[in-house]
């Protein structure tokens, strides 16, 4: 049955828009004169009790793609597992950390590359790299699909879910709807959205959605059609927008950082995962 879900879920995919090269457009023009520099808002990752290494997940169009897979340094048998997608700058330190955190949870968190090994240190070299990405949804798919794969059949978890934040909150969304049976969770950070009930009714799992009342990427009415399509669907879902806070405001490694959104996001996030993953 699930087989027979995937494919009309992928033309859907493609007939929403996320190759849509406007979005790039609109990701460069909220980072403009932004550098993805590290802060000290992150600095406690590198202290957390976890063990990282980097790991060949998939193989997309005969290229090995490798990402880099954390878990507690005393982990003993399968964990609970968590794809962890990067924003449109690439799998950086910022992502790795992010990686990292959700390890000190207790999770495998594999932070995967859609970017073939690329990061991207200026807006401009973020937008080609994301742009060129967004014209390969098929072998983005397939990535995310046999990252689902690598943790739950090679690793054995017992569930697995989904977070991304920017360009990764859209393929978190585009995890799940690709995987409607497998995935036990996802989680969105500022992604765009999708707005049709019929696409999203697919989804079986719950879903956390979390927005920036100041992003002008995703204005308010969509998210608010966003969460009326979740409704429609029986998607069980919690979105939260939170007011002055602009695109990008969980990325401590951005000029748009906001510590009280972000620490009640992550919170959320944390609780979220726990109860649907199993922690």
């Amino acid at each position: 049955m699930r087989a027979l879900l995937v494919l009309p879920l992928l033309l859907a995919l493609v007939a929403c828009g996320s190759d849509d090269p406007s979005y790039a457009d609109d990701m460069r023009e909220q980072h403009d004169g932004e550098t993805p520099t590290p802060s000290g808002a992150a600095a406690d990752a590198a202290s957390l009790d976890v063990t990282a290494e980097e790991v060949a997940y998939a193989t997309v169009g005969g290229e090995t793609v490798t990402g880099t897979l954390v878990r507690p340094t005393d982990a003993e048998g399968p964990l609970p597992a968590v794809i962890v997608i990067h924003e449109w700058w690439g799998l950086n330190d910022n992502v790795r950390d992010m990686a990292r955190r959700l390890a000190d949870q207790g999770y495998a968190a594999l932070a995967v590359d859609l970017y073939g090994g690329r990061v991207a240190e200026s807006p401009d070299s973020a937008q080609a790299f994301m742009q060129a990405a967004m014209g390969r949804e098929a072998d983005l798919t397939e990535n995310l699909r046999q990252a689902h794969a690598f943790l739950a059949d090679s690793l054995g978890a017992p569930s697995v879910g989904s977070i991304g934040w920017c360009f990764g909150g859209m393929w978190s969304l585009r995890t799940a709807l690709a995987l409607p049976e497998a995935l036990d969770a996802a989680v969105l950070y500022y992604g765009r959205p999708v707005t049709d009930a019929q696409q999203l009714s697919a989804l079986t799992m719950p879903v956390l959605a979390l927005f920036g009342e100041a992003d002008d990427s995703i204005p308010m009415a969509t998210v608010r059609e966003f969460e009326g399509a979740l409704a429609e669907a029986g998607v069980t879902h919690e979105v939260v927008s939170y007011p002055g806070a602009a695109h990008a405001f969980a990325n401590p490694s951005g000029q748009r950082y906001d510590a009280e959104a972000a620490e009640d996001a992550w919170a959320r996030t944390t609780a979220f995962l726990a109860e649907h993953l199993g922690q």
